[in-house]
């Protein structure tokens, strides 16, 4: 693709070339490609078809996922979570070693505790990952879901934005079946606390446990808000809000 160039940018097809208007910018692209009758029949694009296939199935696994924590993610993804996380699930579908070329899939291989780690850590927001803004250990109880922060002080160990009075904290566990694409989601209440020099223990514990099956995903969301008379806002739309894996077990 090329990026437009001019005072006037075009949008729409003249002859083979396509104008549109994408996050990066105008840009302009040549028709090209295969026909795709030929690509679904001739056996010469098996391996596209293959190809194909997985892939669909790791964006799958990646809308499942993104499904079971959509009320979180409402406050707290980027614009480019949806491709970022379909690469891990792409990756991830590899480590499927018992399924045939072209049906290897992320619930076969999330079975792999390899497969776990990759999903760990991911961060829904790029602008504002956990690990940046969060300078204290974290702990898991993944018999409860409970994610407990020992000795936070907020003014020493989180890096707020500007003009931000106060943070909340919000744990989530997931039972994700990536075999069905389904899940039961557990939340815990918010915690909310000033951007002060007060040390406390942060804990924050899912009102009750799954009890659908599939792989439990544990999340710590952490949301920063302003407060004018009394009312808490939040900042930039949720711009500055993390959300993190925290495990996958």
């Amino acid at each position: 693709m090329a990026k437009q160039k001019g005072i006037i940018k075009l949008t729409g097809k003249i002859g083979d070339l396509s104008f549109y208007k994408s996050k990066d910018g105008y840009l302009a692209r040549e028709k090209g490609g295969v026909d795709g009758e030929r690509i679904k029949n001739d056996p010469a694009f098996a391996r596209t078809r293959e190809n194909g296939s997985e892939f669909g199935l790791a964006a799958n696994a990646g809308k499942t996922l993104r499904d079971a924590f959509r009320p979180m993610m409402m406050r707290a993804a980027d614009n480019r979570v949806t491709s970022r996380l379909t690469k891990v699930m792409s990756s991830i579908r590899k480590l499927d070693t018992t399924s045939g070329r072209g049906n290897r899939s992320v619930g076969v291989a999330i079975q792999n505790q390899g497969a776990k780690d990759m999903l760990k850590g991911f961060n829904f927001n790029v602008r504002s990952k956990l690990n940046t803004i969060l300078y204290r250990p974290l702990s898991l109880d993944p018999g409860t879901g409970e994610i407990q922060i020992v000795d936070l002080v907020p003014t020493n160990h989180i890096v707020a934005p500007a003009n931000s009075t106060h943070v909340s904290f919000t744990a989530a566990w997931a039972n994700v079946d990536f075999v069905n694409g389904t899940y039961e989601l557990a939340l815990s209440a918010p915690s909310n606390l000033p951007l002060d020099s007060t040390q406390s223990t942060v804990a924050v514990t899912p009102a009750s446990a799954p009890t659908a099956t599939g792989t439990a995903v544990y999340i710590l969301l952490l949301e920063f808000f302003q407060e004018i008379n009394g009312t808490q806002y939040s900042l930039n739309n949720g711009g500055y809000n993390a959300m993190n894996i925290v495990d996958v077990v």
